[in-house]
């Protein structure tokens, strides 16, 4: 298959590469770079907000992995989030659309939900998280994911355009020179739900009303929109186990995420499907009811959840794709 993949150069992007020609597709990667050389595949330097230019690169491509983005509220204005997401989403389908290619698989974003970068909190429904629970969108760039997903749909209703929105949460790669420190980092997030554990009730209820409120004045105060400002919120005392909390303690290895492009673009179904891709585990590695039951006590749980089950449901993407979590979290845990 001919794939074209615009912002191949980013952990997704790279084990979709690596996977895809692997497996015997032609590959060519797209991005604003100039001079990038990427083994086994094609590479042209191209703005995804230049029309004329997405039009002259998806020439003779049969296949589309839309990846270009700005990833994350403090990395742009709202209007330059807003621009590159947005139009540069219209402008890939678009130029699909005139091309007569009928399947892209594009990375939307947990975030499509509002819930983890929103300037306020709102009510969630129930758990496990699914794609019919409503959308509340206050920061651009989760609004920008949520715009995406509206124009695959609309692609799909006026050109037949069939494509996957994969809403994908923190996103990590593990290579032999960082799993080590992957390990390490992991464990010491890990300690600090055992010692929650261990804690007399009262103490642990101050300490995650004081994590829930750190966050809640965090939105208020916009922060997640300063420019590059993610490198001090991780400092911030229980700084990971708050951005655990607003992300439901989702995470997805990148070799999943690779391998789940790979199969949108295989399997046979038709529609625009905004799907959430994870880990089948959730990243505190303690039992899924007892997070629920510290963090979110109001939220209704919709069935049982059995030990550390994920609090984000993937049985959609299951059912569409067969994607299953090959690099479970649990590894991390239990070897």
């Amino acid at each position: 298959m001919r794939i074209l993949i615009t912002g191949g150069t980013g952990a997704v992007g790279r084990m979709a590469v690596a996977r895809l020609i692997a497996h015997g597709h032609d590959v060519t990667v797209i991005g604003r770079r100039a001079g990038m050389e990427i083994e086994g595949a094609a590479y042209r330097q191209c703005d995804i907000v230049d029309f004329a230019c997405v039009t002259d690169c998806v020439k003779g491509m049969e296949g589309i992995v839309h990846l270009a983005a700005i990833p994350n509220p403090s990395k742009g204005a709202s209007e330059a989030i807003f621009h590159a997401n947005c139009t540069g989403t219209f402008n890939v389908y678009q130029a699909a659309a005139n091309a007569g290619i009928k399947r892209i698989i594009s990375a939307s974003s947990i975030n499509a939900l509002g819930f983890n970068f929103g300037i306020m909190r709102f009510p969630l429904r129930y758990f496990p998280m699914d794609e019919e629970h409503p959308s509340f969108t206050t920061d651009p760039y989760s609004f920008s994911k949520q715009v995406m997903e509206e124009i695959g749909a609309y692609f799909w209703r006026r050109e037949g355009i069939s494509s996957l929105f994969l809403r994908l949460p923190g996103v990590y790669e593990v290579t032999p020179e960082n799993e080590a420190q992957l390990l390490a980092s992991r464990a010491a997030v890990r300690q600090q739900y055992e010692d929650l554990l261990a804690m007399p009730e009262a103490q642990r209820s101050t300490i995650v009303a004081g994590i829930i409120t750190q966050h809640d004045r965090l939105r208020a105060e916009r922060a997640f929109e300063v420019p590059d400002n993610f490198p001090q919120l991780r400092e911030l005392p229980y700084a990971r186990v708050m951005f655990g909390y607003s992300n439901f303690w989702a995470s997805i290895d990148a070799r999943d995420s690779a391998q789940c492009i790979e199969k949108g673009l295989l399997a046979d179904f038709e529609g625009c499907h905004p799907v959430y891709v994870n880990d089948d585990h959730n990243s505190a590695g303690i039992p899924t009811e007892t997070l629920v039951e510290w963090f979110y006590p109001d939220v209704p749980l919709k069935r049982p959840l059995v030990g550390t089950e994920t609090l984000v449901s993937i049985d959609k993407v299951q059912d569409l794709v067969g994607f299953e979590p090959e690099y479970s979290m649990r590894r991390w845990f239990n070897g």
